[in-house]
């Protein structure tokens, strides 16, 4: 099979390609495709960047990466892919991609395993209060009756509920299965068998000591933590939320939060970031973090050879291994 060097366009946020290009990636994209790592299109009606985006067969995109609407099409005759170095394409690739019959790809599955890693150790950790635990010591400084401040701690058949088998679901499911806990899903779009039984949201969240929310942001998935199901979790069960804001009622959530009833882990909030005076901050109940979730540092690495290796299968001649589908967006992140 002949391998081409295709003619690849960086487009996304100027600090993001000094944060993602660099090194091995670096060398990789230059040894795969015709690129220059020096140019990136932050804004494809920049004059610096229209002749590359003339020639451009690929783009190899990030976050911040501006739309590619009908008239950057125009002005990009060659272009065939969309190589995303980054989770959900819904926000640069647009109606006409599709009617172009672009190839699209995402390392939305790189980016699902930091996520699933902070969600396993949040629900580790959640089971076994260490957050009071430590808190009680720090205060008390001195070693206390633990089993008497918190009697069943622990996560021997602690019932754990994913909601959506998306990506990020489905890893954390796989990374639960060493442990000895009982795991439930709900997710009406899931029709094969994960391993795990699969329940209605009002069961979820019923039965299960904790719930993490893995499910895409859209118009019905609203607010789909509603103050009714909030209502429904058992006393001291953990909620946690590395999705979007948006899917949880959080003036609910902070009403059951305030009373003490519930716990929560929250990496992502309505607004994001919050603003200074929510009760969030304060909680004792509450690990509330900036939304670090996803791929920080060093992680970024794995989103980028990713995408390299799918460039290089582009470059080969073969179909993409992590390949978007337009129907699929509908469903998806």
């Amino acid at each position: 099979m002949t391998e081409s060097r295709p003619k690849t366009l960086l487009a996304m946020g100027p600090q993001i390609a000094a944060r993602l290009i660099t090194g091995p990636v670096r060398d990789r994209l230059l040894a795969i495709a015709d690129v220059d790592p020096g140019l990136v299109a932050a804004d494809f009606a920049d004059p610096a960047v229209a002749g590359a985006l003339a020639e451009a067969e690929v783009l190899y995109t990030s976050w911040w990466c501006p739309p590619i609407t009908a008239e950057v099409l125009a002005a990009a005759p060659r272009l065939k892919a969309v190589v995303h170095a980054a989770g959900s394409v819904k926000h640069h690739v647009t109606e006409a991609c599709w009617e172009r019959g672009l190839l699209v790809s995402s390392a939305a599955a790189a980016n699902a395993e930091p996520v699933a890693e902070y969600t396993l150790a949040s629900i580790l950790f959640a089971n076994k209060r260490v957050l009071d635990l430590a808190r009680l010591y720090r205060e008390r400084r001195r070693s206390f009756d633990m089993d008497g401040a918190f009697p069943g701690v622990g996560n021997y058949r602690r019932t754990v509920g994913v909601i959506g088998a998306s990506k990020i679901g489905r890893r954390v499911i796989e990374l639960l299965r060493p442990f000895e806990l009982d795991v439930l899903v709900a997710d009406p779009y899931l029709s094969e068998d994960l391993g795990v039984p699969q329940v209605d949201l009002d069961e979820l969240f019923e039965r299960c000591d904790v719930i993490s929310v893995h499910a895409p942001a859209l118009p019905e998935t609203h607010h789909l933590v509603s103050a009714a199901r909030l209502a429904r979790m058992r006393d001291g069960a953990t909620l946690i939320n590395t999705a979007r804001g948006a899917l949880v009622d959080q003036d609910a959530l902070i009403a059951e939060l305030t009373s003490g009833r519930l716990y929560a882990v929250i990496d992502v909030t309505e607004p994001d970031p919050l603003p200074p005076d929510s009760p969030l901050y304060d909680l004792p109940n509450v690990l509330l973090t900036p939304h670090v979730a996803g791929s920080l540092g060093g992680e970024l690495a794995r989103i980028a050879d990713l995408a390299v290796d799918e460039l290089a299968r582009y470059a080969g001649g073969l179909p993409f291994a992590h390949g978007v589908a337009a129907e699929e967006l509908a469903t998806s992140a």
